[in-house]
């Protein structure tokens, strides 16, 4: 019974309403104890949906229409019919080589290579075929990329010797479920010699059941080894006609509105290669993105920092014509539109490439795949210029977008790169000059014939430098003849005749002949043994040719003088330690510790290094050899 100690619960009163001490209860869970739902304290929070199955990752335009048979290949003719008759004669070689630069087809190539060699056809019955079904497990394993007799190994992070023997040994074992077991190694010119050495004999006699096909963009790292063990494929750049007809289907498929002259932008720009021209056309989808027109030539030209076409042709016409001011004003608007510098004149030097094609082969001008700017400013432009004349462009453009990479400014370089180009518009080519001086056109101003000593110039006041023959029935003026070349009057004289002429015999007057007397027509020196024995005969030669007179040459064992190289040694010691010892040196070399002084360039001295020869008076020319004592006579003594 209950007690004060332990009271009866059914006495005690209800508990408060309200939040207990630790929060609310948590509610009932089922019905109550007598069977009814027990009523919850608190509404049920809303039930959490189920999140999405995740979408589908965007492939991009390169991976989704990448070709899955021969038939999907473009721009390669020749190499898919070479595949196409070996496989229908049973004459697949064992191992390919597939060269040619990116974006090509060199691994899908081998992809669908292996497709074809496993192929068993929807029934499970078929050979290889060049045309493989696509839906039997062994074409959907390898589409897959999950094929265990099929395997993609990158040549560039396994090209060790070690990676070699494992292939070799793996290459001993049968195929696991396949026909043949395929390896395909992209970029085969990574190996090194030693892993080529290594592959050398498998390559050249592998098991029936093993085929192997490379892959490269640098087919002259691969050794003439491995490429004689291979049957080669060149897999050449896909013309740009046959790219924008590719984009355009593509463009259709995806729904994207596209112009003809976005396209054929974009196919310009991939040089030939289709990966690069679809990660383009991607990029030019995503950026026309809400656009109602879609894919535009402006936007490509944005995209690609390119110049307008039109813009261009302004550029040249103006560089051609000279107009500076022009060519400015072309160089400011393709600025404000965000085009490159050097992209311009890249631009420019395929535009001067293309119209010196029109100018060389006119028939040219009638090819449908010509663009339209091309077709009409493009033509008109080829006539009024010559071959030398776009010949000088290409080699102006061609050193300028070098000088532009490597300028602190490009845009400036770029506009001097024009301006030379202008200005090279307003000279005549060595063409023009030889042709102005034999046909009896306009001459370029010639010499004028020196004027009789003691006399006036005549009407032209003096004897003009230069005389023009542009006017008075434009006769073309004979050239002077050559006037007799200069007698040297120094030994320094005979020497400078030997430089540039007789290089050797130079170098030994330099440094190896000691002069004992000199006199216009004889020379007498001492040489040493380090000369050829025929200097003097060599030294006669050139002089007779050089003077046009004939020079004694005599030997001596005199003392003589020292050596040219000899003097300006002595010369340049003289002068650095003077220059040494001025008080202005002194004091910057006690002002910078340890400063020294190298070298003294003195503008005063000669081409040797020595101080100038004194001219001889006029008139007088003295006694052939004087001895070194002897004084000049008193002419009263006479």
């Amino acid at each position: 019974m209950p007690s004060d100690i332990f009271p009866d619960p059914l006495d005690q009163p209800p508990p408060p309403e309200g939040p207990g001490l630790f929060g609310d209860p948590p509610p009932p869970e089922g019905p109550g104890l007598f069977g009814e739902e027990a009523a919850p304290v608190a509404a049920a929070p809303a039930p959490v949906p189920a999140p999405d199955a995740p979408a589908t990752p965007y492939r991009v335009l390169a991976r989704k229409y990448r070709p899955q048979s021969f038939a999907d290949l473009i721009g390669q003719d020749a190499l898919v019919r070479t595949l196409r008759n070996a496989f229908a004669q049973n004459r697949v070689a064992h191992a390919f080589m597939l060269t040619g630069v990116r974006g090509v087809g060199k691994t899908t190539t081998a992809r669908i290579i292996a497709r074809a060699l496993n192929c068993v056809g929807p029934d499970g019955q078929g050979g290889p075929t060049a045309d493989p079904c696509g839906v039997c497990a062994e074409c959907q394993a390898i589409l897959a990329d999950r094929h265990p007799d099929v395997l993609e190994l990158d040549a560039a992070s396994n090209n060790g010797v070690d990676n070699i023997r494992e292939l070799r040994e793996a290459v001993r074992y049968r195929p696991a479920r396949a026909r043949f077991k395929v390896y395909i190694l992209d970029e085969v010119h990574m190996l090194s010699t030693a892993a080529f050495n290594a592959l050398l004999k498998t390559l050249e006699e592998p098991p029936p059941q093993v085929k192997f096909l490379f892959a490269t963009t640098e087919i002259r790292r691969v050794p003439a080894t491995i490429l004689s063990r291979c049957q080669r494929f060149d897999l050449k750049r896909v013309p740009q006609e046959v790219l924008r007809a590719h984009f355009t289907r593509i463009a259709e498929q995806e729904g994207v509105a596209a112009s003809e002259a976005a396209l054929a932008m974009i196919a310009r720009a991939a040089d030939g290669s289709v990966r690069d021209g679809l990660s383009l056309l991607d990029q030019a989808i995503a950026q026309a993105a809400g656009s109602p027109e879609g894919v535009q030539a402006t936007l490509v030209r944005d995209m690609l920092g390119l110049a307008d076409r039109s813009l261009l042709f302004d550029l040249l016409e103006a560089a051609f014509r000279g107009d500076i001011p022009a060519v400015l004003a072309a160089m400011d608007a393709g600025h404000e539109r965000g085009a490159d510098p050097g992209v311009v004149l890249a631009d420019l030097l395929e535009l001067t490439h293309t119209l010196t094609r029109l100018r060389a082969v006119p028939a040219l001008r009638q090819d449908p795949s010509l663009p339209e700017q091309e077709r009409v400013r493009g033509v008109a432009l080829a006539e009024k210029l010559s071959i030398p004349v776009l010949g000088r462009a290409w080699q102006v453009l061609l050193k300028g977008i070098s000088e532009v990479a490597e300028a602190p400014d490009r845009r400036a370089a770029a506009e001097m790169v024009l301006i030379r180009l202008a200005h090279l518009a307003e000279l005549p080519t060595p063409g023009d000059l030889v042709k102005r001086l034999t046909e009896g056109g306009a001459s370029l101003p010639q010499p004028a014939a020196p004027a009789p000593q003691g006399g006036g110039g005549g009407a032209g006041g003096g004897g003009a430098g230069f005389r023009s023959a542009m006017g008075g029935g434009g006769a073309v003026m004979a050239a002077p003849a050559p006037a007799a070349l200069p007698q040297p009057r120094s030994f320094r004289e005979v020497v400078a005749l030997a430089s540039g002429r007789a290089p050797m015999l130079h170098a030994h007057l330099l440094h190896s002949v000691h002069l004992v007397a000199f006199a216009p027509g004889r020379i007498e020196f001492r040489q040493t043994a380090h000369a050829p024995r025929d200097l003097a005969g060599q030294l006669s030669t050139l002089l007779a040719e050089q003077t046009g007179s004939r020079w004694t040459i005599s030997l001596s064992n005199a003392e003589g003088e020292p050596t040219l190289a000899q003097q300006r040694s002595h010369i340049a010691s003289e002068r650095l330690e003077i220059a040494r010892a001025h008080p202005m040196v002194q004091a910057i070399l006690l002002a910078f510790p340890g400063a020294q002084v190298e070298a003294l360039r003195d503008e005063t001295l000669d081409d040797y290094g020595l101080p100038p020869v004194p001219e001889p008076e006029d008139g007088f020319d003295g006694p052939e050899f004087a001895p070194p004592d002897a004084e000049p006579a008193d002419l009263d003594d006479f």
